[in-house]
């Protein structure tokens, strides 16, 4: 009996997706819920799993279609064996070292791979030591091993043999959809919206005070650690009560109003800045708040955020000091009216009660759409947020 494998229903604002990776190919066993192909949206890259036991019995699309929605993009013969199984023992018989010795190759310098690009260097035997990455920092992605296997990777050979003394070499590379998409969406901001940002500066003498008293009773109450972010995220939750206006929206003449405050948190993975959602953050405690940036993190990694986890936000907190980053001016990401912008903490001189103390002082950045936010409005949630931070009692009360 055959059995279709189509393509997830999309949303409404995904239109296709491409076929990114195909990690079986025709003639494979496969067993039900093994992931068959990578589908790369403008958002997230999609798995799609085995519906069945069986032999994929025909690839209706290669690596690099575009495919829509419940698309049918493969066919599984449910229950067949594969042809190679029968002679696979005999052939595999006289050379066991090699088999045994396939996962060491893939765990060479595998230490930063995620559980995808484990699995790709497993699967193909591929010893990532040799494979030039292209992600953050140098870091080998599941694209780079997929090319490198290939055999599409001429750059992975490049880093081993010195550059001719003036030469300018040169490698065009196509974006994936995710770049696309943000470089559309940095556009659409940029060309949209009447962008102005504020700045300000916040003393974190009380937070990291509270972070060293109290952050090893929270980790052993809640399981989680007690970072900076939820003290950002439950700052602006509160501050957007007060200013609602900085939480609100345009749609077309009108302006949108949002009962409820959805905070995006800006995320960077080796594909780009994604935005997974908080949502209902006024109803959320410091521990939910740092478990769901927790899980979202971990997810990010892997490759697992949904496209779920991205729809909808009503403001946006940026991190660029997790970069070293000392200021910045974020860009709004429509249709969104305001974000916020963290830095580097760096302790600097400042004035106290007529003393020169030094204190952890971070900058804060908001930028925000002019059409509808005013600047008083701005610089008011601004210091709302500031006086939160240094009182952060102020937070648990409500104030």
């Amino acid at each position: 009996m055959s059995t279709e494998v189509k393509v997830p229903v999309l949303p409404e604002s995904v239109s296709d997706a491409t076929i990114a990776t195909w990690h079986k190919k025709a003639g494979d066993a496969v067993k039900r819920d093994e992931n068959l192909v990578d589908l790369e949206t403008d958002k997230v890259v999609l798995e799609v799993p085995a519906p069945v036991d069986g032999v994929l019995k025909e690839l209706k699309f290669q690596e690099g279609d575009t495919v829509t929605s419940q698309q049918v993009i493969a066919v599984i013969e449910e229950g067949a064996v594969a042809a190679a199984s029968a002679p696979a023992p005999a052939a595999a018989a006289p050379a066991p070292a090699p088999a045994a010795a396939a996962p060491q190759a893939a765990a060479k310098g595998a230490e930063n791979l995620s559980p995808a690009g484990l699995r790709v260097a497993t699967e193909e035997k591929i010893d990532v030591s040799k494979v030039a990455g292209t992600g953050r920092d140098g870091r080998v992605t599941k694209e780079d091993l997929v090319n490198y296997g290939k055999g599409d990777a001429p750059a992975a050979a490049a880093p081993a043999v010195a550059p001719t003394p003036g030469s300018r070499p040169e490698e065009r590379v196509p974006m994936t959809r995710i770049r696309a998409r943000i470089a559309e969406r940095l556009m659409q901001s940029k060309n949209s919206i009447a962008m102005l940002t504020s700045f300000n500066e916040v003393n974190l003498a009380e937070v990291t005070k509270m972070r060293k008293t109290l952050g090893e009773q929270f980790e052993k109450a809640n399981g989680v650690k007690l970072g900076f972010m939820s003290f950002f995220v439950k700052a602006a939750a509160e501050a957007l009560k007060r200013h609602p206006i900085i939480n609100a929206s345009v749609d077309g003449n009108d302006i949108i109003y949002h009962g409820y405050q959805d905070i995006s948190i800006a995320v960077a993975t080796d594909k780009g800045l994604v935005t997974p959602v908080l949502r209902d953050t006024q109803n959320m405690s410091f521990a939910d708040v740092e478990k769901g940036i927790a899980n979202y993190a971990k997810k990010a990694r892997e490759g697992k955020l949904g496209l779920d986890d991205l729809q909808g936000g009503t403001f946006t907190i940026t991190n660029g000091g997790t970069f070293g980053s000392l200021l910045s001016t974020p860009i709004v990401n429509p249709p969104q009216s305001a974000i916020l912008g963290m830095h580097t903490i760096k302790e600097r001189a400042i004035v106290e009660n007529g003393q020169v103390i030094a204190a952890p002082m971070m900058y804060l950045a908001i930028s925000y759409d002019h059409r509808i936010i005013d600047g008083k409005d701005a610089v008011l949630f601004l210091v709302d947020i500031k006086n939160q931070l240094e009182n952060p009692q102020r937070m648990l009360l409500g104030m």
